[in-house]
């Protein structure tokens, strides 16, 4: 979740370890995001300014209404877009953080049949 600029993620017990987490902290961290890693209550994701998912196939998913209450402004809000955006670039190797999350294949060249 995300409250007043600073990101609050539960800590590792609760939630899946996974890669994807951990490069949205890196990526919020280098963009001088706040993360505070602590449990977090329901009532707390009521009155959140945005929530958001991650994972491998999902990559980073605004949350837009819990339980029928809107979640801030009811769409994806600036941070979680900032991260969503700055990890495609990661992906894709336009991220400065890329170097050392990425290791570069060089393909073969095809070989003629003739």
């Amino acid at each position: 979740m995300v409250r007043n600029g600073r990101i609050i993620t539960p800590p590792m017990a609760p939630v899946l370890e996974g890669i994807t987490r951990d490069a949205l902290i890196q990526i919020a961290r280098y963009n001088a995001i706040e993360v505070i890693e602590q449990p977090i209550s329901r009532d707390q994701l009521y009155i959140a300014d945005e929530i958001f998912v991650c994972g491998t196939a999902a990559e980073v998913i605004a949350i837009r209404e819990l339980d029928f209450r809107t979640i801030g402004t009811g769409k994806m809000g600036p941070v979680a877009h900032k991260l969503q955006h700055a990890y495609q670039q990661a992906i894709h190797g336009r991220h400065p953080l890329s170097a050392g999350w990425l290791d570069y294949v060089e393909q073969p060249h095809a070989v003629s049949a003739n």
